[in-house]
C-alpha cells in the first residue's frame, strides 16, 4: 500500500475537488433524447501540481435505477498562478479537449481551448464547463457543448454528493 502523500501546495485552489462524488444528472441536445444519467467522479492526485480525474455515467431510468453505460471522460486539472486552471480530458469516443479557466472559491468556469478528434470521432467543436460547490458541500456542474452541426447549448448537468474524500495515490 502506497504511503499517504500530502497535495503539492500549488494545488490548493482545487483542494475542494479532492475525493470521490456521486450523484444524477440530466442531459439533453437537439439531437438526442432528453435523459437522467447517474455518475461517479474521482479527483485524486499524487503529489505532483496537477489533479488526475476520472468520470463514468451510466443511464438512470424513471425510478432511479441505473440501466446501460454512457460516456467516460479522463484527464488532468493543472492549476496556474493567478487562479487560473488548465484542463486535459480525453473520452474514448475519440475526442480530446483542452480547457482554460478560472478558480473562483469554490466555483471553476472554464471553456475549450482547443478540441482534437479521431477520424472516426464525433464531431464536436466547443465545449464550456461550470464547477462549484453548492448548498451542504454537494458539487455541481453544468456543461454546454457546441457539436453535431448545434451551437453552443445546454447538454448536462449534475449534482454529486462526496462519499469519499481518498485524495491520494500513485
Amino acid at each position: 500500500m502506497p504511503e499517504t502523500v500530502e497535495p503539492h501546495p500549488d494545488l490548493a485552489p482545487l483542494a475542494f475537488l479532492l475525493g470521490r462524488w456521486e450523484g444524477a444528472g440530466v442531459g439533453g441536445y437537439p439531437t438526442i433524447e432528453s435523459f437522467q444519467f447517474g455518475q461517479e467522479i474521482s479527483f485524486s492526485h499524487n503529489g505532483k501540481p496537477y489533479l488526475y480525474y476520472v468520470s463514468r455515467t451510466w443511464l438512470l431510468d424513471a425510478e432511479g435505477v441505473p440501466g446501460r453505460p454512457l460516456a467516460m471522460e479522463t484527464g488532468f486539472w493543472r492549476p496556474q498562478p493567478e487562479g487560473k486552471v488548465e484542463v486535459l480530458l480525453a473520452h474514448p469516443t475519440g475526442v480530446v479537449e483542452i480547457y482554460l479557466g478560472e478558480v473562483t472559491g469554490t466555483k471553476i468556469e472554464m471553456a475549450t481551448d482547443a478540441v482534437v478528434r479521431t477520424s472516426s470521432a464525433k464531431e464536436v467543436r466547443a465545449g464550456r464547463r461550470l464547477y462549484g460547490l453548492v448548498g451542504g458541500g454537494d458539487l455541481a456542474y453544468a456543461y454546454d457543448l457546441a457539436a453535431v452541426g448545434q451551437p453552443l447549448q445546454s447538454h448536462l448537468s449534475a449534482q454529486l454528493k462526496r462519499v469519499s474524500t481518498a485524495s491520494s495515490g500513485a
